[in-house]
């Protein structure tokens, strides 16, 4: 408008000096407004710079959203933050929560099939402390970043924080227990008292009432593990008293504290091959189980013992001369129905105890040749002489073993015939030197009291009863003699007479009934009866059997020497 003003004016200008004017039209922009311009481009960039810089959005479902808050719950890595939490509602069951989160944009690459998401708030267990940030930050979501090939935006938080985080170099196992153990999730794996690894997950079978753990040993102790290795318990502190003596088992301070497992390959046994993920391995019980168990193969036998089994457990050794050739399998095998357990018990009262012997012990196959191999040389064992014995292996507890032994047999012997019971080959027991001696022990005192002692006392009594009436006839005949030697006391005779009866006067009354002599007398005379009644039987066997005293009288290995031939009796 006011350029076309000023155009008119100098127009007025020019026809008043009688000149032609020059008529321009001029366009302009006022500069105002490239500032909305601006705003849309910077908007504009904004938007994609958002869009391409954000992160993706994740659904995370939760038992409960105790702790959480939306706009200030964090999701963190390493103590770095990676997402937040945008909002939080109930699933549709209404038995969680589902927690919505914005992620950052590099923090996509960790979403992977096995991410793992859990709850970080302040935890106290057996195995130590953690979470005690959140005191002051509040809880958290840490997440543990996968590595499978295959993205995910949806997952289920762990109700735990995983023993062994995603990734960790190691090697899972699987470990079964059908035995009375008990383990948490986080108990330790010990080798040779350094803990390696850590028990994960806990599966119990109904089925087959076993109890499943999946472990983990970390790297590059998960090289120690090889298909000959071999888990045993050494929770808390075992102290066993066995015929073996005393034991005590512990792994380390932890499983003093808590329960835990150790792992060796047992001495003599080659390592064996590498193993692969989610091997199985059973736990035992003690390492005696566990170096037991690479013995596959086994012969059952039973012994008929005529002596106390008290102190017999199942799992005590078998032994030749000290050698360990099998266990005890069973002290109870009177459960077994048969025709000839009435019979066997009536007669003999043997209590069947049953053995197993392992041909690799012996330096037999540990297979079934083996197998074959001792059932055939049983036969010429017993017929040997082989018998088995029940020793005391340690006096403090009262344990006992299984002891075989080699007797020598005589010549003329017959010879020994196989007895089965229960379809199981009997080998031939006997008493031990120890048993003998209580035995014999036994019948001294019985003999003892077999005396007729109260018949003897009466005996002795009548003796007595006589010995003072005699008494008492010769002081009569010295009160007599007193009356006629008062005449005679002047004279020399007389006198040493006279002394004479009275020292026979002074043994009578010493020797009278109710004095200290008497008593005396009758207490020796009582025992000298007694010492020659239980002399009796000792001289009697003496005089059958010189060698009683040393040998058993009723034992069947007695040697009876033979008559020379062309030597005349």
């Amino acid at each position: 408008m006011q350029n076309n003003v000023e155009t008119s004016v100098d127009a007025d200008k020019n026809t008043q000096g009688n000149q032609q004017a020059e008529i321009q039209s001029i366009k302009s922009i006022s500069i105002i407004w490239f500032v909305p311009f601006i705003a849309v481009l910077i908007g504009a960039w904004m938007i994609y710079y958002q869009w391409h810089n954000e992160g993706p959005l994740i659904t995370i479902a939760f038992e409960s959203a105790e702790g959480m808050e939306a706009g200030k719950t964090k999701i963190k890595s390493r103590n770095v933050d990676i997402g937040e939490v945008t909002q939080i509602v109930l699933n549709d069951e209404g038995d969680g929560v589902i927690v919505t989160a914005r992620m950052v944009k590099n923090a996509e690459k960790l979403l992977r099939e096995d991410s793992e998401f859990w709850l970080v708030s302040p935890q106290i267990s057996h195995t130590g402390i953690s979470g005690l940030s959140t005191l002051i930050s509040g809880v958290y979501i840490e997440i543990s970043p996968g590595f499978e090939s295959q993205k995910q935006r949806e997952f289920v938080a762990l109700k735990d924080p995983p023993v062994t985080p995603v990734g960790t170099p190691g090697l899972h196992l699987t470990l079964n227990s059908s035995d009375e153990f008990a383990y948490s999730k986080g108990d330790p794996i010990i080798y040779k008292g350094l803990t390696v690894g850590q028990f994960e997950d806990i599966y119990f079978n109904f089925e087959h009432r076993i109890v499943y753990y999946n472990a983990f040993i970390r790297a590059p102790y998960h090289q120690l593990v090889t298909e000959n290795t071999k888990f045993w318990d050494v929770s808390g502190l075992r102290i066993d008293l066995k015929a073996d003596g005393l034991s005590v088992q512990t792994g380390n301070l932890e499983t003093m504290l808590t329960n835990g497992v150790t792992f060796d390959v047992p001495e003599g046994m080659e390592k064996g091959e590498e193993i692969i993920e989610r091997t199985e391995f059973d736990i035992y019980r003690s390492y005696q189980a566990a170096d037991d168990e690479r013995y596959k193969m086994s012969v059952n036998y039973l012994i008929l013992v005529s002596d106390t089994i008290r102190g017999l457990y199942v799992g005590a050794p078998v032994e030749y001369r000290g050698v360990l050739l099998g266990h005890v399998k069973s002290t109870n095998t009177l459960e077994q129905r048969n025709s000839e357990a009435p019979k066997l018990f009536k007669e003999d009262i043997k209590i069947p105890v049953l053995i197993s012997l392992q041909p690799g012990r012996v330096g037999l196959p540990d297979n079934e040749e083996g197998v074959r191999l001792m059932r055939e040389q049983h036969n010429l064992w017993i017929r040997n002489g082989l018998k088995a014995t029940i020793k005391t292996g340690n006096l403090l507890t009262g344990s006992l073993f299984v002891d075989m032994k080699h007797y020598d047999i005589a010549k003329d012997a017959p010879e020994v015939e196989i007895e089965y019971f229960a379809g199981q080959v009997v080998i031939p027991s006997t008493t031990d030197e120890f048993s003998q001696m209580a035995g014999k022990a036994n019948q001294f005192i019985d003999s003892l009291n077999a005396l007729p002692l109260d018949k003897l006392a009466n005996n002795a009594n009548k003796l007595m009863q006589e010995y003072t009436e005699t008494a008492r006839a010769f002081q009569g005949v010295s009160g007599s003699l007193d009356t006629v030697l008062e005449g005679v006391d002047q004279q020399q005779l007389s006198q040493e007479l006279r002394m004479t009866l009275e020292s026979y006067r002074a043994l009578s009354k010493d020797l009278s009934a109710g004095s200290k002599g008497y008593e005396e007398l009758r207490q020796t005379l009582s025992a000298l009866t007694s010492v020659m009644r239980e002399l009796q039987p000792l001289l009697n066997q003496l005089k059958h059997q010189p060698n009683g005293l040393v040998f058993d009288p009723g034992s069947p290995d007695s040697i009876v020497p033979k008559k020379q031939s062309g030597v005349q009796p």
